[in-house]
């Protein structure tokens, strides 16, 4: 150490120049050699490429690849730099070579660079070759291998050589070239590709193809002689045909790589999706858009999640379409009318607030809430149905009576607690058409939403009745990311395991809705909960069901919002849907979530918690929050005579001689419609002459609803037409007195329908029944 620093004070000049020296080599090469930018790529959850986006240069650049094909590197090394492992950068006999060689020629006929040379000639892109620019290269070949391992720089080499064209770098030449990952090419492509960048113009097709295939035969010879492969090998090897155009690239998920490219450009990122299913559905999805597009519907999309995982095993944003049809467009993420998919959230909060029970009666009537008449897509009711089978068959009038009941504001609060974030307006902006597509969605948002009601099941059973913070969580198409579904707790997230499964209870059960001949071909005996959506004017189609690992989703329409004939979910997405599922592996049913259930006796007929007064009961298991649901109030002690035939009170008859029954009674308006589609529902009997009647609501109108306004149009020879009053009565045969403004119009009897032709202003039309019950209605003609 003494003699260093004495050395140092005796040439300080020298020591000075030397440590600025050392300074300079260590910081000569720069941290990051190659700045260029790189192509977008995306991988499948086993690595293989799903599609790349071209890089913003212009260049087919894919990022940097740790691992280097065993057979590329032999072939590489084996044609340009024998020596590459054992010297320090640079070659000094091969520079003496190539020296002696270009002074005998008088000009630069060899180079002698080796591979890390050249790999330092490429990120110092537009130097001349010369001699100082050589003796450049060599300092930082040199510094290079300090920094780095051999095969750092061998891939360095690999990702940045030129290949020809717009093809940088050996990941992109070996699926431009030969269609398939580096690591699958045989000995001659991979020798073919060694070649190219010493001389990237003799790739082009039709051009120097006989100088190529001498060069990379020669490079094989010499990989034989080396013993690097065997003599089969190598003439095998040299039969092999050369590329003779440039192949696509892969596309099998090219909207999931634009949402990629949105957030990760440039990189390259494993996804979760699986190639073999993504490829499997976009079959799917082509074959049922070639039907499709008969009927001008030209987009579709289709996302699948793991419901454990929440992570996206495949993701078709668009069917196969062209650019006139928006092909591009990711349908996935953009906003659309829901239709009737939002149809069981409603239940489920109902059921989870303790408003109704599985099969709790709901009205199915004429129905006009202010300005708002909702109808049925099959336009017929049946007066009162279970809330199960109106969710299963997607009736509109129940979801929307189903909504006022528990209230626009609450049902609103729900659904922006599910994250649906195109829902951006308050509830008063959507109104009751809310529930009926009156409101936007996407179907990203809406399969995170059902899937997190599956997994909600599913983590109940497994944690043994607990709940996580975070299960609506947003799902993940990254194979890395884990997702958080935070801390247990014994509070429900939103709906609790119950009410969720009692709703998917329902929507397997397979119920044809009106005017779907179709229905029939659908497997029914597959367990799967879902849901078709239609939304007004047929442009959105919807379809979305869930198993206990799988969530599908598909919606079919047009990207520019054209509505056609027959786009209807149960007929063009729900059939997308089940084959889908039918390519996912078989999984089970939910298992019930029991202490979230108890077992009580329940009305056969009305579905409401069983009074001591219901004739058949029911011992069924309903959500907990149902026991405070009310007692059935549709049954009815009814007084009869003896011979069962009248109704009777204490007015007209011994009470030692009645007979006391229960009876299952419906509102008049409801059981008009209810006794179509239930012949054996028995109205009340007629009271006797001698009664008087004590009994509460027995009519109502079908028609005018209440305080609506009535445009009369006129006929072809400019009489006006009749305004026609329908009725609906308990009792059969009864006479019905009618009056308009208080003046006596007519007498109708069994069919109670009236045709009037009142002058335009408002108007009062009174009946009154012949036991001395009396309704109004007050309507508006205008002209």
């Amino acid at each position: 150490m003494n003699k260093i620093i004495t050395l140092i004070k005796t040439h300080k000049i020298k020591s000075i120049v030397f440590a600025i020296l050392l300074i300079w080599y260590y910081f000569s090469l720069p941290k990051q050699l190659f700045s260029e930018p790189t192509s977008t790529v995306i991988e499948s959850i086993d690595g293989q490429l799903l599609g790349a986006q071209i890089a913003t240069d212009g260049q087919w650049r894919f990022p940097h690849s740790d691992s280097i094909p065993a057979k590329f590197s032999a072939s590489i090394i084996a044609f340009e730099d024998a020596y590459f492992y054992k010297h320090p950068g640079f070659n000094p006999v091969s520079i003496a070579k190539a020296f002696w060689q270009n002074i005998k020629s008088g000009s630069v006929k060899r180079g002698g660079s080796t591979l890390t040379q050249q790999v330092i000639r490429l990120s110092r892109k537009g130097q001349g070759r010369t001699y100082f620019e050589k003796f450049i290269e060599i300092i930082l070949s040199t510094r290079l291998e300090f920094r780095h391992s051999k095969n750092d720089i061998l891939g360095l080499y690999a990702a940045n050589a030129p290949f020809g064209g717009n093809v940088v770098g050996l990941d992109v030449a070996a699926w431009r070239y030969f269609g398939r990952n580096p690591h699958n090419l045989s000995w001659a492509e991979s020798a073919t590709l060694a070649v190219l960048p010493n001389a990237p113009s003799l790739i082009y097709p039709g051009k120097n193809q006989q100088r190529l295939l001498e060069k990379r035969n020669r490079l094989l010879k010499k990989l034989f002689e080396e013993e690097t492969i065997d003599d089969l090998t190598y003439e095998l090897a040299i039969q092999e045909k050369l590329p003779q155009k440039p192949y696509p690239l892969p596309k099998i998920a090219s909207h999931l790589l634009q949402a990629v490219n949105k957030e990760h450009t440039g990189k390259r990122i494993k996804t979760s999706v699986s190639k073999a299913l993504q490829q499997r559905i976009n079959t799917i999805v082509k074959n049922n858009y070639n039907t499709l597009q008969q009927n001008q519907i030209y987009n579709i999309g289709v996302l699948v999640l793991d419901v454990k995982t929440r992570k996206v095993l495949a993701y078709v944003g668009n069917s196969p379409t062209d650019i006139e049809h928006q092909k591009d467009v990711d349908v996935i993420d953009k906003p659309r009318s829901t239709g009737s998919i939002l149809k069981p959230f409603l239940y489920a909060a109902m059921l989870d607030a303790g408003e109704i029970l599985p099969n709790t009666l709901v009205a199915d009537i004429p129905t006009q809430i202010a300005s708002y008449n909702p109808k049925n897509f099959d336009l017929e009711y049946d007066g009162a149905v279970p809330a199960s089978r109106a969710l299963s068959r997607s009736l509109n009038v129940p979801a929307v009576r189903m909504l006022q009941d528990f209230g626009l504001d609450r049902f609103h609060h729900y659904v922006k607690e599910l994250g649906l974030t195109d829902i951006k307006y308050n509830a008063n902006h959507y109104g009751l058409s809310l529930i009926l597509g009156g409101a936007e969605s996407n179907l990203w948002d809406l399969c995170k939403s059902y899937a997190a009601m599956s997994s909600t099941i599913n983590h109940y059973q497994e944690t043994s009745g607990k709940y996580y913070t975070n299960e609506f969580v947003n799902p993940t198409y990254l194979a890395e990311d884990e997702v958080d579904f935070g801390k247990l707790s014994t509070e429900k997230t939103i709906f609790d395991a119950g009410s969720i499964y009692m709703t998917y209870q329902s929507l397997k059960e397979v119920n044809r809705p009106e005017g779907e001949e179709n229905w029939e071909f659908f497997d029914s005996s597959k367990e799967i909960a879902w849901k078709t959506g239609t939304s007004f004017g047929f442009r959105d189609a919807w379809a979305i069901g869930s198993t206990k690992d799988y969530v599908v989703g598909v919606w079919v329409g047009n990207a520019d919002g054209e509505g056609r004939p027959g786009l209807v979910g149960v007929s063009t997405a729900a059939p997308i849907l089940f084959d889908v599922f039918d390519v996912l592996p078989k999984s089970d049913w939910f298992k019930e979530p029991f202490d979230e259930m108890e077992k009580i006796p329940v009305c056969s007929k009305s579905g409401y918690r069983a009074s001591e007064i219901c004739e058949q009961k029911d011992s069924v298991f309903v959500q907990r929050a149902g026991l405070k649901t009310k007692a059935c109030p549709y049954h009815l002690w009814v007084h009869l005579d003896e011979s069962k035939q009248y109704q009777v009170n204490s007015s007209c008859y011994p009470i030692n001689k009645m007979e006391h029954t229960s009876w299952f009674v419906l509102p008049p308006l409801e059981a008009f419609y209810y006794q179509r589609k239930n012949p054996t529902y028995k109205t009340l009997p007629s009271f006797l002459s001698s009664c008087l009647s004590n009994s509460k609501a027995v009519m109502d109108f079908i028609y005018p609803k209440e305080s609506v306004k009535v445009f009369l149009p006129k006929d072809f020879d400019e009489n006006t037409n009749q305004l026609v009053f329908r009725l609906a009565h308990n009792v059969p045969d009864i006479k019905i007195f009618w009056y308009l403004n208080e003046h006596y119009i007519g007498t109708t009897q069994t069919f109670h329908e009236l045709a009037l032709s009142p002058k335009p202003g408002k108007h009062i039309v009174t009946v009154v029944d012949e036991l001395g019950n009396e309704i109004k209605r007050v309507i508006e003609i205008t002209d």
